[in-house]
């Protein structure tokens, strides 16, 4: 009995030192969410074949490739009007990579349900004879 009201007197002292410790590990959800934008900025490098599709909080788009970067913002480039447009990290709400692929995967995928098609009706045609 002593050792359970031993065990029960630490844990009681030692309560207030872990919410103390724990409380300086919160993060600020802004901040957070700047770091990942830096993160996904940075994965898609600099220069013209870093193409990307920029949605703002305010709702605009801003289309072309990563053109510098730096701590606070970044620089989008427009491929066919060569403008610049200066994009800070706490104005953006998502970005998405253009690499190209989307008519190649849908044109696959196409090819793959018309092939299961044809082969569903080869099947059919076949099980129809033999009956």
């Amino acid at each position: 009995m002593k050792s359970i009201s031993w065990l029960l007197a630490a844990l009681l002292l030692l309560a207030p030192a872990t919410q103390i410790f724990g409380a300086g590990q919160k993060t600020n959800p802004q901040t957070a969410a700047i770091e990942r934008i830096k993160i996904k900025v940075a994965k898609l490098g600099v220069g013209d074949k870093a193409r990307a599709t920029i949605k703002r909080n305010d709702g605009t788009r801003v289309k072309g490739y990563v053109y510098s970067t730096s701590d606070d913002d970044f620089v989008i480039r427009d491929k066919n009007t060569n403008t610049s447009t200066t994009i800070r990290y706490a104005d953006v709400a998502s970005v998405d990579d253009n690499r190209g692929h989307s008519i190649a995967r849908n044109i696959l995928i196409s090819v793959g349900i018309g092939a299961a098609v044809v082969l569903g009706a080869v099947y059919l045609a076949i099980a129809r004879n033999e009956r």
